[in-house]
């Protein structure tokens, strides 16, 4: 299982084993691992920033596993949906994921699903998850990608620039598929396009501009858009390289889908600034999740979810705090002081 591959305009050759350890008669691949570097590195970064979406992580932990299970359900059925020749007449093959075939669009719209219902089920803000979730796919996707550069994967089309790639698989594939099945003519013989690295690096970009803007957002779910557009609109271009694209006809899905992605989140983003300067103009401006009494309790953890209200101790401090703001008596037997409450009649809260 090992192959080189080689970028001759870098002068660099590397050879890569897909195994990474083989125990008995058990093989753990290199992609395996990597993937779960990916998840483990979003979930720190979903818990050291959680929250300034404020997000409780005890409930949010249960809200990912949730969108994982439905994220890796949805990635399969996108891509047997586009590759249904090759399951029609073996089915029991649709359940082997550990021959690959995983669709990141699916696996996106599963996940968003999962997150809706753990957020319903744990009672978490479901946009403001969003939000925070949106930096963390960015790390997971990015990371994800040098797993297809072990597996010799996800390249584009024939380039003459110096990080050109090839190798024995790569020549393979492109001998053993039609110019319809790639979308373009490829030469075997010159090097192709290290597609992979550039979606890693597109990521990268992307959660640069993510940290430097999220704690400038006005609204929940401002963050989600971002990444709806950033991913969009590098799909579009990488996608358009790509030769292992799924097709249908002469269009390649995901570039299809990336435009409109990129397309949504630029309307998404002309309607949240006239909804924001029209509740200004209003004197009503939104209020973030993280900023809300609400969310301050649950982070406390002096909210009471089953009944879905502050804890009891809260309500009694709270109407304590009303009574002694607005001047009311706590002790009748204690004479009324009428300079005080003229001057507390409204009392802060």
């Amino acid at each position: 299982m090992t192959d080189t591959i080689k970028f001759p305009g870098l002068g660099l050759e590397l050879d890569v084993n897909r195994v990474a350890l083989q125990i008995g008669d058990i093989s753990i691949y290199w992609y395996a691992v990597i993937i779960a570097v990916g998840f483990l590195l979003a979930l720190l970064f979903m818990y050291k920033n959680a929250k300034q979406f404020g997000i409780d992580m005890d409930r949010g932990i249960d809200v990912i596993f949730i969108a994982m299970v439905l994220g890796i359900i949805g990635a399969r059925a996108y891509f047997v949906a586009f590759q249904w020749d090759m399951y029609k007449d073996n089915l029991a093959e649709i359940f082997n994921i550990r021959g690959g075939g995983l669709g990141f669009y699916g696996g996106i719209i599963g996940g968003i699903i999962g997150i809706f219902v753990g957020c319903r089920l744990r009672k978490v803000n479901f946009m403001a998850f969003l939000d925070l979730a949106a930096g963390a796919v960015l790390i997971g996707q990015g990371i994800g990608r040098w797993g297809n550069f072990v597996n010799g994967e996800c390249f584009g089309t024939n380039t003459t620039l110096p990080w050109g790639m090839t190798s024995a698989n790569i020549m393979s594939y492109i001998m053993t598929h039609t110019s319809e099945q790639m979308g373009a003519e490829v030469d075997p013989t010159i090097p192709v396009h290290p597609t992979f690295f550039y979606e890693f690096a597109w990521c990268m970009l992307g959660l640069i501009v993510y940290c430097l803007v999220m704690k400038k957002r006005r609204v929940d779910g401002e963050m989600f858009v971002f990444y709806i557009g950033w991913n969009g609109f590098g799909r579009m271009w990488i996608e358009g390289l790509r030769t292992d694209s799924l097709m249908i006809g002469s269009f390649r899905v995901s570039q299809l889908l990336g435009a409109l992605m990129a397309a949504a989140a630029i309307v998404a983003f002309a309607v949240i600034r006239v909804r924001l300067k029209k509740a200004e103009a209003a004197g009503n401006a939104p209020t973030l999740w993280r900023d809300t009494e609400e969310c301050r309790l649950k982070l406390e953890g002096k909210w009471d979810y089953k009944n879905n209200a502050p804890k009891e101790e809260e309500k009694k401090v709270g109407s304590e705090e009303c009574a002694e703001g607005t001047g009311a008596k706590t002790n009748p037997e204690e004479p009324e002081n009428e300079t005080d409450s003229g001057e507390n009649s409204f009392g802060e809260q």
